[in-house]
């Protein structure tokens, strides 16, 4: 996987599927932690360890199946000192911009497969990949956030 240092250089490898959605992630984040590519998560799920960086109460809604919180306000590095350092880790939010900034501290603790997931929660659903929890509901922040929503048979708190 590429890893990018300049903001605006979105990876061939990552898209979302709306071409305005994408525009939006790729204006949001700074490549400062590489990307996975939804689909690509999907289908190595059980590979990685899931970090969802929102808040707690976001991640009460639905999270993807298997992740852990994390949290964004008030990260704390030391509950993950005793993972393996080499593990691959996969952090999400709902877009990808609080994911970045959770992977780059797990970056600068050590540790070495931190990916970004580009899109998060709200692309994972667009391309409806399943969640635990409320299946069927994802917390899309507040309401200017829920418009990059598509997926009709998701229902959207904030």
């Amino acid at each position: 996987m590429s890893f990018f240092e300049l903001k605006g250089q979105n990876p061939k490898n990552a898209a979302c599927q709306n071409t305005s959605f994408d525009k939006k992630v790729n204006h949001l984040i700074h490549y400062k932690v590489p990307v996975i590519d939804v689909d690509t998560l999907a289908g190595k799920i059980d590979n990685y360890l899931l970090l969802d960086a929102r808040e707690r109460e976001e991640f009460d809604v639905s999270h993807l199946e298997g992740a852990q919180f994390a949290g964004y306000k008030h990260f704390d590095i030391d509950n993950w000192k005793e993972l393996d350092k080499d593990a691959p880790i996969v952090v999400y939010c709902s877009v990808g911009y609080r994911s970045e900034k959770i992977g780059k501290k797990l970056k600068k603790a050590g540790f070495t497969q931190v990916y970004n997931l580009y899109g998060g929660i709200f692309e994972w659903v667009n391309r409806d990949h399943p969640l635990e929890a409320n299946k069927h509901k994802v917390h899309t922040y507040n309401k200017k956030w829920s418009k990059w929503v598509f997926n009709p048979d998701i229902h959207q708190i904030w």
